[in-house]
């Protein structure tokens, strides 16, 4: 995975597209946390303004569609075993 810049005022946009996302219930999740960040005031990663959405959850939508967004999906818990006293 590429490396993310770790400067708070850069845009963090992938060099390259990320791969589609086959999940469309991580798909959901990620453009909603992106449209969340939309919403508070964070830059869009689409350079064609002439066609750009006008719902934030659009514009996330399609900045996910064309992997402009990181995510991370971490790793599931393991179980605790159950103590049998």
């Amino acid at each position: 995975m590429p490396q993310i810049p770790e400067s708070p005022e850069a845009p963090v946009v992938p060099p390259e597209p990320l791969p589609p996302i086959q999940s469309r219930f991580l798909f959901v999740d990620v453009a909603a946390l992106r449209a969340k960040q939309l919403r508070r005031g964070a830059r869009v990663r689409i350079d064609d303004p002439e066609h750009l959405p006008k719902k934030a959850e659009r514009v996330a939508m399609e900045e996910v569609r064309r992997g402009l967004v990181y995510y991370d999906v971490p790793e599931p818990k393991k179980a605790r075993p159950e103590d049998g006293s």
